[in-house]
């Protein structure tokens, strides 16, 4: 199985104050034509928002968008009528489809919101805007790799219009998951916290691995570990 390894520190940067960003795939004045995406997976910004900072009201379209909060809290609201605040954990799916205003914000005065946002290409364009959220389970709460996302909803998922399951991954130290990898399928790993092994090379945070050959993927904790993992059509 060949693997591919995007380090943390090759990612764009910017620091615009109230958000610091960091950007896997090319976004906004970042460019890199050799990271344009990976499959349907289009953006992972690794996004920390200052107190009372964030994103005023603005467009999407053709376009699943979601948001992990790892850390703080993230308010949101849209053009649907939709108004939440996420706590740590947990998902907010939003389907721009023909078109949609959102925003976020951190409502907190002393604490950061540190978030994963991630954009997802759909597999038509013009659907009807749409959203969802996913919980985590207190009784799934032990489990190292367990599905949020997916295009049925299945498992009491988020759902998405694209062929993409995406897992929460958590490990204890020494700790595995596996995950098979279909032929035709390709997936991405997104490192959040902690340290892991694949395959003889170890990932820190922010770290990612790709692969679209058919196999059996094993991660290894070597601390405490969260992650994202994408398997994509």
């Amino acid at each position: 199985m060949k693997i591919k390894l995007r380090r943390s520190k090759e990612r764009g940067h910017a620091d615009h104050g109230w958000l610091d960003s960091y950007h896997t795939f090319s976004f906004a004045d970042y460019y890199d034509p050799a990271h344009m995406g990976f499959r349907s997976l289009r953006v992972i910004n690794q996004d920390r928002i200052a107190p009372g900072g964030g994103f005023p009201t603005h467009p999407h379209r053709d376009m699943e968008i979601f948001s992990y909060l790892v850390e703080g809290e993230l308010q949101h609201q849209d053009s649907l009528g939709n108004g939440r605040v996420l706590k740590p954990g947990q998902i907010q799916m939003m389907c721009a489809g023909k078109g949609v205003l959102h925003s976020e914000f951190n409502p907190s005065d002393s604490e950061i919101s540190h978030l994963l946002q991630i954009w997802i290409q759909p597999d038509q364009r013009g659907l009807v805007p749409s959203y969802t959220e996913w919980h985590p389970d207190p009784a799934k709460d032990q489990e190292s790799k367990v599905l949020v996302i997916s295009r049925e909803g299945r498992e009491n998922s988020a759902s998405i219009h694209q062929d993409a399951d995406v897992f929460r991954v958590r490990l204890g130290a020494a700790g595995s998951v596996i995950h098979e990898v279909k032929a035709g399928r390709g997936v991405w790993f997104q490192l959040i916290r902690g340290s892991v092994s694949v395959d003889g090379s170890t990932l820190q945070p922010g770290d990612a691995l790709s692969t679209e050959d058919a196999g059996t993927l094993t991660i290894t904790a070597t601390e405490d570990a969260e992650a994202l993992l994408f398997d994509l059509g």
